[in-house]
């Protein structure tokens, strides 16, 4: 499944700086009649694309307070959250709206 996932509001910083990520997931045979939610990218985000301070962009099984995350431009809490189902070529972008001051 090829998807885009852009971070962005500080978030890019736990990823080497960069914004954009085009990635291709490989889902296992055995997991293909299952659908690829939000849950199991935010999994695969944690452990591919995380460089480091993983408890800045997750708590727990989801996305910290504060993080907006948008799937096709749409808030994901409008597809379900965590049960949102991605399909290929969707884009997903993370935002943190938590600033230092």
């Amino acid at each position: 499944m090829h998807l885009t996932l852009e971070f962005g509001g500080g978030l890019e910083l736990l990823c080497d700086s960069v914004k954009i990520h085009n990635v291709d997931i490989q889902i296992p045979k055995s997991q293909q009649e299952k659908k690829f939610t939000m849950q199991d990218l935010l999994s695969w985000v944690k452990t591919n694309l995380i460089k480091e301070r993983p408890e800045m962009f997750m708590k727990g099984d989801s996305v910290r307070p504060g993080v907006l995350v948008l799937v096709n431009d749409c808030d994901w809490e409008l597809y379900g959250n965590l049960d949102a189902t991605l399909e290929d070529k969707d884009v997903v972008v993370f935002i943190s709206t938590l600033h230092g001051g």
